[in-house]
C-alpha cells in the first residue's frame, strides 16, 4: 500500500470512530428522553385521575348547595 492509501484509510477510520461516538451519545440521549416521556405519561395519568376526583367533589358540592338555596327570584325584583 502506498502512503496516500494509508492516510486515506487512517482518515476513514478516524471518521468512523467519530461517527460511532456520536451515535453512542445519540443513543444514550434517546434512552434518557424515552425514560422522561414514560415518567411524564405516568404523571399525566395521575393528574387526570386527580382531576376527575376533583370534578366529582365540585359537582357534589354544587348539588349540595342547590338544595339549600331555593331557586326563586330575590325579593328586590
Amino acid at each position: 500500500m502506498t502512503e496516500l492509501e494509508n492516510e486515506q484509510i487512517a482518515e476513514l477510520n478516524s471518521r468512523m470512530t467519530e461517527i460511532e461516538i456520536k451515535f453512542s451519545y445519540l443513543e444514550d440521549f434517546l434512552n434518557k428522553l424515552q425514560n422522561i416521556a414514560v415518567e411524564h405519561d405516568k404523571t399525566i395519568d395521575q393528574l387526570k385521575a386527580e382531576n376527575l376526583i376533583l370534578k366529582q367533589k365540585v359537582r357534589e358540592l354544587v348539588e349540595a348547595q342547590e338544595g339549600d338555596i331555593p331557586n326563586r327570584r330575590p325579593p328586590h325584583y
